[in-house]
């Protein structure tokens, strides 16, 4: 049983799978950027008592699932959602789904995932994936980081569906519950929400562990981490940074990108309100978290030992909080009217 879906590569995945899910409903309108920027995908977050393969909970998107509800929500589109218990019970549900040519996304670790480069196998639960079909025992996969479709069989969709550990995606599923279109002012109103959602989200959560904020005081931090965990630890904290930021999807300097690709497909729809010109501050933005990772990969290969090699990296994050600052509070001066 194959669902009328087609495969296609985005650069992260729960981006991905949103603009897959809803290009049919959109005659293609939905790109990959306006469903990162509707869903207010670009976030840092920064949670010391919370440890992934022995780091910091460092998190440059929202956590997983919001993307694509934010974007579905903005859009006023009815969605399913569903977390089970029971593998059977989910085995079940999601063959209905698939008998009814619905293409669903669904949630998953990495670390089983046959098809993924060992390199990139590790534990982390926050990955989306399409599953459009089945055939006997093996499921059709669109994985949208990948460049071609693949398959999996009903044990390995399983063991990844049902990853234990933090963000444990307990079979995970969801889909549009209509297939509706999706017209240009829809977009439009959409968009206007998932800046302002964005805006709040950088600048406003209370507290030093989110948003801008949370970049800076990780600066901060950072300058101290040799005294305080000394050169291995520290080493390894900066490693799960990076890996965060270059490997899981595509982390800090890539959703930058995206998220300046958002705003110049924005300024169509909503033209003299100058989201273009604001685009290339997160471009620049994007630029420095990707320095950034040079030095901490420095760092954490011994090339880099100094406290002024710690320090450099810390005064790299700050700068990129000043910059993506500035430019969420030229965004929270838009007039939409």
């Amino acid at each position: 049983m194959k669902t009328d879906f087609e495969h296609r590569q985005a650069a992260h995945c729960e981006s991905g799978v949103t603009s897959n899910l809803l290009r049919k409903m959109s005659d293609g309108k939905i790109t990959e950027p306006l469903a990162f920027g509707i869903g207010a995908g670009l976030f840092f977050a920064n949670i010391p008592l919370i440890k992934i393969n022995n780091g910091p909970a460092i998190a440059f998107r929202t956590l997983p699932g919001h993307i694509f509800s934010r974007t579905c929500k903005s859009l006023n589109i009815p969605i399913v959602k569903k977390r089970f218990w029971s593998k059977e019970s989910a085995e079940k549900f999601l063959r209905e789904q698939l008998e009814k040519g619905t293409p669903v996304g669904c949630q998953v670790g990495v670390y089983y995932l046959p098809y993924f480069p060992k390199e990139y196998r590790f534990h982390f639960n926050g990955h989306n994936l399409v599953v459009y079909g089945h055939d006997k025992d093996k499921y059709l996969v669109s994985d949208p980081i990948m460049q071609d479709a693949t398959t999996l069989g009903s044990y390995e969709l399983e063991r990844v569906r049902f990853a234990k550990g933090a963000l444990a995606p307990n079979g995970q599923i969801y889909f549009p519950k209509t297939d509706t279109a999706i017209t240009n002012e829809q977009i439009k109103q959409a968009i206007k929400s998932g800046i302002k959602k964005n805006v709040y989200n950088m600048l406003s959560i209370p507290g030093y562990f989110a948003g801008v904020a949370g970049i800076a005081h990780t600066g901060h931090q950072i300058k101290k981490w040799l005294n305080k965990l000394g050169l291995k630890k520290a080493g390894l904290y900066l490693a799960q940074l990076v890996r965060m930021q270059e490997e899981i999807g595509t982390g800090g300097g890539g959703f930058r990108y995206i998220y300046a690709a958002f705003l110049q497909e924005a300024d169509a729809y909503w033209p003299g309100k100058g989201l273009a010109a604001i685009s290339t501050t997160f471009t620049q933005a994007g630029d420095m978290w990707r320095t950034a990772a040079v030095q901490a990969a420095g760092i954490f290969k011994g090339r880099l030992t100094t406290q002024q090699d710690f320090d450099k990296m810390g005064d790299y994050l700050i700068a990129i909080a000043d910059v993506e600052k500035k430019a969420f509070e030229t965004l929270k001066k838009t007039k939409w009217d």
